[in-house]
């Protein structure tokens, strides 16, 4: 890759490659989208969270400091986390 197609952006790098998709997971009446994100050479706990109030669809993004080495486990972990936070607060996530 050139010089230039690097500087704006163009093709793509071995590091940021995309990790596959995973599905929507439903949990009480929520969808967990588990999306762990790369953190140097690891990966961090994250997801996205989404639930329907008053008619209208509420996204809450879940970030943790916490990393995990394989991309599996670390989905696993933020499903985990996504469902505890669920549990705990419901609706209030979104407020």
């Amino acid at each position: 890759m050139s010089f230039w197609s690097r500087l704006f952006g163009g093709g793509s790098s071995d590091t940021a490659k995309a990790q596959p998709q995973v599905e929507a997971i439903e949990y009480n009446g929520f969808r967990i989208f588990p999306e762990p994100q790369p953190a140097d050479g690891q990966f961090r706990i994250a997801a996205r969270i989404e639930g329907e109030v008053n008619g209208e669809t509420k996204v809450h993004e879940l970030i943790r400091a916490d990393v995990i080495r394989d991309h599996g486990e670390a989905v696993e972990a933020s499903l985990r986390k996504a469902k505890q936070m669920i549990d705990e607060q419901g609706a209030r996530l979104f407020g």
